[in-house]
Parts: C-alpha cells; sequence; structure tokens
C-alpha cells in the first residue's frame, strides 16, 4: 500500500500538469489550423483543404495595416518613455538616502496592483477637459502613466544589484552623474531595461480597453481593438481570418522577445565581468 501510494503521489501531479498543458495548446492549435482551413469554425478540425487566403486577405486589406502600425506606435513609444522616465526616477531611489523614500515606494507598489478600469472614469473625464479626446498622443502618455509604478520598482531592484564604487571611480575620474548613469549604470542594466520593455511594449499590445475608451475615430484604432471588426453582426464570425490576424499579432512581442535576449546576455556578461 506505502508503494502504491508513493506511485500515486508522484504522478498525479504530473497528470494535473499534463491536463492543464493540453487545455492551454488546444487554443493555439485551433489558431494555428483555422489560420490555413478555408472553412473554418469554433471547432477543431483537419481542414479539408489547405488555403493561405485567410492571410492574404488580412495583409492586404489597409484597415488593419494601418492598425498595425498605429498598435506599433503606440506601444514602442510607450516602452520608450517608460523606460526613460521609470530610469530616471529610479536613480534617485536607488542611489540616495531620501526621507520619505519607504513611503513613496509602498506607493508605487500599491499603484502597481490597481486595476485601470477603477480610474478610467476620471481619467475619460479628464481628457475631455483637456481636449485630448481621441488623441494618440494623449493615449500614449496616459499608458506611460499607467506603466510606470511597476516600470519604476522594477529598475530601482535592478540598480539596486549594480554597485556604487563603480560609480565612485567614474566620478574620480572626472565623470558627471549623467556620464555615470549613461556609462556605468545603464549598460550593467541591459537585462532589467529589456525585462521592462518587453514587459510594457506586451501590455500596451495587447491592450484593448484603453484604446477603445479614448480612440473613438475608427482610422486611429490598434490592432488590439480591430480584431473586432472579424466578429460580424448576427453572431456571423470570420473564424479563418480571426485565426491569420491573431498569428500575425503575436509576431511583434516574439520578435522583440528575441531581439532583446541578445541584449540580456551581454548586460548579464558585462555585470559578471564588472564584479570580476
Amino acid at each position: 500500500m506505502k508503494r502504491k501510494s508513493i506511485k500515486v503521489e508522484k504522478v498525479l501531479p504530473y497528470s494535473i500538469l499534463t491536463v492543464i498543458g493540453v487545455l492551454f495548446l488546444l487554443p493555439l492549435l485551433w489558431v494555428v489550423v483555422a489560420s490555413v482551413d478555408p472553412n473554418a469554425n469554433s471547432s477543431i478540425k483537419v481542414p479539408s483543404a489547405f488555403t493561405m487566403d485567410n492571410f492574404k486577405s488580412v495583409i492586404t486589406d489597409p484597415v488593419n495595416i494601418r492598425a498595425f502600425i498605429i498598435g506599433l506606435l503606440l506601444s514602442l513609444g510607450q516602452g520608450l518613455l517608460v523606460v526613460l522616465v521609470a530610469g530616471l526616477a529610479a536613480y534617485p531611489l536607488s542611489r540616495y538616502q531620501l526621507r520619505y523614500k519607504k513611503p513613496f515606494m509602498f506607493t508605487i507598489l500599491f499603484m502597481t496592483s490597481l486595476p485601470i478600469t477603477a480610474v478610467m472614469v476620471p481619467v475619460y473625464q479628464l481628457f475631455i477637459y483637456m481636449k485630448l479626446q481621441d488623441s494618440l498622443w494623449g493615449t500614449m502618455f496616459f499608458l506611460t502613466a499607467a506603466g510606470l509604478p511597476y516600470a519604476i520598482w522594477m529598475l530601482k531592484n535592478f540598480m539596486d544589484a549594480v554597485p556604487l564604487e563603480l560609480e565612485e571611480s567614474a566620478w574620480i575620474d572626472g565623470a558627471s552623474v549623467w556620464q555615470g548613469l549613461k556609462r556605468i549604470v545603464a549598460p550593467l542594466m541591459i537585462p532589467g531595461i529589456c525585462t521592462v520593455g518587453i514587459f510594457t511594449f506586451s501590455g500596451s499590445w495587447g491592450n484593448f480597453f484603453v484604446p477603445y475608451i479614448l480612440i473613438q475615430t475608427p482610422e486611429k484604432l490598434p490592432a488590439s481593438v480591430t480584431i473586432y471588426q472579424f466578429f460580424g453582426n448576427f453572431g456571423m464570425v470570420e473564424y479563418g481570418k480571426l485565426a491569420a490576424f491573431s498569428i500575425l499579432y503575436t509576431f511583434p512581442a516574439i520578435v522583440l522577445y528575441i531581439f532583446s535576449q541578445r541584449f540580456m546576455s551581454q548586460g548579464f556578461s558585462l555585470g559578471g565581468a564588472s564584479k570580476g
């Protein structure tokens, strides 16, 4: 009985994980199969014929191209602003002994858990008052502000791992604080910068709620919102085009992650060499 009990304890966790893995893989399998199926529906089935017309239809539609470009501009713009502003904000929190640093950090930690839906009503009223409604720049700035708490918290922790002695050596050699931040701290924080950048880009790229509320002109909507075009009237859904659009929609985040891997590896190498 004891051996049987031990065997069940070993098999049961793997069985549960296998079931969970299958549940996650089935939607991905449907997306891949439906994207090449001319008669795709909501069920997973082997296509009677394979076609690339779904991808061709999505790629050749000017509405989709414009939506992808707008989405990239919003996400990349937010990512760059968040990394820049959060890095400048994290520096004094990491390097200086500030009087109210601890309460400020707790406030930032609280803001990371604040759901964005809780503030959208006053934000919408603020946008109307400031005449920023239906503005891509206004939407980008709001997304930047929403992403700053998490980015500041993360970059501050990464910056704490960079030895202060390296900056002090640069200061002795005549470098300014800005030069020390640019030439010493920033290169050693490349893994953290890439992590925050990828997280920020992914969150903005997949954000449906904020652009849907703050942007009204259909021509200004990003790809995260225009995906609704495949849900037609009277319950009719273009499943094949929806699946093809979904696959293309994942490419920017994947490419950014693969591209950032090289810089993250360089950052870890620089960190190890500096400490050695």
